[in-house]
């Protein structure tokens, strides 16, 4: 059977779903499995010290990763593996390796739908040890070198799942979105034809990501702007993408344009 297209679709959050998992480098979030799993409380982070799929900490904490080497093509199904896999181990175990998981439970299946999942975004990985817990030297190596690739990232307070980040010199806007991708490119090519695609004064719009059924738009920002002064800009660019999504007119000409430049820029994660 295919992989559904939006691997997360039907989760709450779907959009942060997938920002985890590729484009936010270090951050947790709480989940719960329904009844038929337990009612067991579970932390998803982006990754894990040593790429490990989950691991069932001494505290009793159950920890799942979402950046994994090991895909079946579907997100929620290889998550939804390693995180059975751990439930119901003893506490200090790991799983160093996940297999390709063959069809069983996704993440739909198996998670609270009705439990809200909210992203705390961290500078360290030290999020993943139990508190109060003094690591070995090897983990503390591990973790510094973990730490040493964190991009400093954002996560807007005013827009759902849009992420702030700064790379060397350049600071971006990473914004994913749970429109339909094919709407969404033309809106977006709407906007970008009439010259009214920047999030924010000297911020450029330039492309977007597609991963797990959702398209993720990413804007170059004016140097030097900081996250908090896009809280104010990014209301209002949401305000013109909904007006843009509503429109059903087909593309003209120069819209037709924009969106064959935006095609070809995007980049598809794994």
């Amino acid at each position: 059977m295919a992989a559904p297209r939006r691997s997360f679709d039907g989760l709450p959050g779907e959009a942060d779903w997938v920002a985890m998992r590729e484009v936010v480098p270090a951050a947790s979030a709480t989940a719960r499995t329904n009844a038929e799993y337990g009612s067991r409380e579970v932390t998803v982070v982006t990754v894990l010290p040593g790429l490990l799929p989950a691991m069932h900490r001494e505290d009793g904490r159950i920890l799942v990763a979402l950046q994994n080497v090991t895909s079946s093509g579907d997100p929620s199904r290889d998550v939804a593996a390693a995180l059975l896999q751990v439930l119901d181990s003893e506490p200090g175990t790991s799983l160093t390796h996940l297999e390709l998981p063959g069809p069983g439970p996704r993440l739909q299946d198996v998670l609270d739908t009705d439990a809200p999942f909210e992203v705390t975004l961290h500078d360290t990985f030290d999020f993943v040890l139990p508190p109060d817990t003094e690591p070995t030297p090897e983990l503390t190596s591990a973790l510094e070198e973990f730490a040493g690739a964190i991009v400093p990232t954002v996560k807007l307070t005013s827009v759902p799942s849009a992420y702030w980040c700064r790379m060397g010199a350049r600071e971006f806007l990473r914004w994913s979105r749970t429109e339909d991708e094919e709407a969404l490119l033309d809106a977006l090519a709407r906007l970008h034809a009439a010259r009214a695609s920047a999030v924010d004064d000297g911020a450029r719009f330039i492309g977007a990501f597609r991963s797990c059924g959702l398209v993720v738009p990413v804007w170059e920002l004016a140097a030097g702007t900081e996250a908090e002064e896009l809280e104010s800009a990014a209301p209002g660019f949401a305000e013109r993408l909904s007006e843009a999504l509503a429109v059903t007119e087909p593309l003209n000409a120069d819209e037709r344009r924009a969106r064959a430049g935006i095609v070809s820029r995007q980049v598809t994660l794994r």
